[in-house]
Parts: structure tokens; C-alpha cells; sequence
């Protein structure tokens, strides 16, 4: 017997014994809806289309698993290899079908650092500039694995996690555009331009009308900007918007399906770049931006934003692109 539950609006969970009742799915629901739910042991799967699911729960991002005709692919992989372990074994509880490819959407240790679980016969796609990174930036001792390896290991546990990282690239890379078939399922991988780092990848099932985004965008969630390029940033994400899509999977967050959530994200980009760059005219140094900068006035649309402040990674960031373009 499967246990599955929906969560609501509210937060309400309902429990309901799936016996002998077949229950019918709408192909996507919108992400406001309840979805079916299955529970592992560390991750949470919402299936929000016919073999396509939302897992969350674990150490790292969130990650999306694809369940064709004959295998599965998974996108991310989490923070650590053990998270990576602990995500495969709850994925048998939805399929049986084995995990042959991974999609990596950007380079960052909380999407791809449980890529060394897997075998060679397992492929790990992403963009060219992902390996690249993975190869050359020393990950482990930059932003922003430094500071939030710091705020992770809490416990014992976390700590013999986070030794055990080894950072493993893509054994397959694309430049602009790569299609998976699977089956009856198409996948497309698509580079749209720079933003939240130099290569990152949607994700997007065009039958399905789903679109992945790692962390290009997350919705009512304000992403990592410490390797950002903000000016493309924006550009990529108004690519993104024409793209023919009914639901987002944000690689941090939760699904949505308001393309104009998107543009609420480039408005912030827009106003963090202008009003950091006023300060650092007048003088400011990152650290003193990072505590000034207002940006209040978008806390109807993000609302982890309580009061004047910005991450001081991101700021950071914000100076040496401005000293990059000479502005």
C-alpha cells in the first residue's frame, strides 16, 4: 500500500490510503493546487505531471526525477553524496526504472556535488562552462560553498557528509541546445544566455508545457547572486518568458506558474544593481551597501525581505561586475 497525502493552500494535510481506487490526474496541475505526494524517507515527490516529479526535502536543491518508458533522468542531484544516495533510494518508492542520465543545472555544490555516486555508464550532461568550472574554480574553497558548508554542518552527521564531496563534472557537454528522447517524452536542454553563472540550463518538457530553472529563477525566492551577470541575467530570463509554459520548477522554492513572478525577479535585479551602484558612488563599501541598500519595496513579491539589506555575497558580486563593465 502507497501512502500518499496533499498538502493545501493552508498547509492542511489530508491523508488518503490508496487501495484499490484509481484516482485520475490532471497531465499538470497549477502550482496552487495539491499534489499527489509521495514520502520517502529524506524526499518528498509531488507528482505534478504524468511521470515527472518535484522532490524536495533532502540537503541541497531541489531536484525534479523524469520517469520515461525505460529509465530516468534526474535533474540536480543535491549537496552531498549521501543525499545523492538518499534521493535514489527514496526514488524507488515512484519507479523501478533505473537513473541513467543527470542533468546538471549549473555548477554550484548544492545542485551537483552528488554527481560522484554515480557510475561511468551513467551520463551527467550539462553546460560546457559547467565542467569547466567544476575543473578549474577550486568550488570547495570559493562562494558559495564556503560559507554555507559553515551554516550546514550543524551535526556530526553533515560533517562526515561534507568530507566525503568530491566534485565531479559533466561527462557530456552542449553548447546552446541539447534534445533527449525518451520514449514518447521529449527533453530539451537549453543555455538562453548568461545569468546566475556563466552556463546554466532550463530544463523544459514541451509537450508537458514544464519548464525547469534551477536557479535562474525561484519564484517568490530570491536567488544566490554571488556569481551573477546581471545585465544578461535579465536578458535570459526574458527568453525564458517566451517559452510556451504552464509550470515552473524552481531549483529552491516552490512550483509556480505566473510568468509575471519572473518579471518581479528581473525588477529586483534592476533595482539591487541601480541602488547598489548609487551607494558605491557615494562611497560605500560592499559591507556598508549590504546592510543600507533598500529594496523594501519588493517584499510583495519576495517575502524574506523584511527590512533594508541584501546579501552581502551578492553585493560583493554587484561591485566586481560593475569594475568588470567599467561602469
Amino acid at each position: 500500500m502507497v501512502i500518499e497525502y496533499s498538502a493545501g493552500r493552508e498547509g492542511t494535510v489530508k491523508i488518503i490510503a490508496i487501495f484499490a481506487i484509481a484516482i485520475t490526474i490532471p497531465q499538470v496541475r497549477a502550482a496552487d493546487d495539491a499534489f499527489a505526494v509521495t514520502q520517502g524517507k529524506a524526499y518528498k515527490f509531488e507528482k505534478v505531471a504524468d511521470g515527472v516529479y518535484y522532490a524536495s526535502g533532502g540537503l541541497g536543491s531541489n531536484n525534479v526525477v523524469i520517469v520515461n518508458d525505460q529509465d530516468v533522468v534526474l535533474v540536480d542531484d543535491g549537496t552531498t553524496p549521501a543525499a545523492a544516495r538518499a534521493l535514489l533510494q527514496d526514488i524507488k518508492l515512484i519507479t523501478t526504472r533505473p537513473v541513467k542520465t543527470v542533468i546538471n543545472t549549473h555548477f554550484h555544490y548544492d545542485h551537483t556535488d552528488g554527481n560522484s555516486i554515480f557510475p561511468p555508464d551513467v551520463e551527467i550532461i550539462g553546460h560546457e562552462y559547467v565542467r569547466t568550472a567544476i575543473l578549474t574554480f577550486n568550488v570547495l574553497d570559493r562562494e558559495p560553498y564556503t560559507t554555507s558548508s559553515k551554516n550546514l554542518a550543524t551535526t556530526d552527521d553533515i560533517r562526515r557528509q561534507l568530507t566525503e564531496i568530491k566534485p565531479t563534472p559533466p561527462n557530456t557537454t552542449y553548447a546552446s541546445k541539447m534534445t533527449l528522447h525518451r520514449g514518447g517524452r521529449e527533453i530539451q536542454l537549453l543555455f538562453l544566455g548568461r545569468g546566475h553563472t556563466g552556463g546554466d540550463t532550463f530544463v523544459y518538457l514541451p509537450k508537458e508545457r514544464i519548464v525547469c530553472t534551477g536557479d535562474e529563477d525561484e519564484g517568490a525566492r530570491l536567488a544566490y547572486m554571488g556569481d551573477g551577470l546581471f545585465d544578461e541575467w535579465i536578458a535570459t530570463l526574458e527568453a525564458l518568458k517566451k517559452l510556451d509554459f504552464t509550470l515552473v520548477l524552481p531549483g529552491h522554492g516552490r512550483p509556480f506558474h505566473e510568468k509575471a513572478l519572473i518579471t518581479a525577479f528581473q525588477s529586483y535585479l534592476r533595482d539591487v544593481v541601480a541602488k547598489v551602484t548609487d551607494l558605491r558612488r557615494q562611497g560605500a563599501t560592499p559591507d556598508q551597501a549590504a546592510v543600507s541598500v533598500d529594496l523594501t519595496s519588493h517584499s510583495k513579491d519576495f517575502p524574506d525581505i523584511k527590512g533594508p539589506g541584501a546579501d552581502l555575497r551578492g553585493v560583493r558580486r554587484i561591485y566586481e561586475w560593475l569594475d568588470e563593465n567599467h561602469k
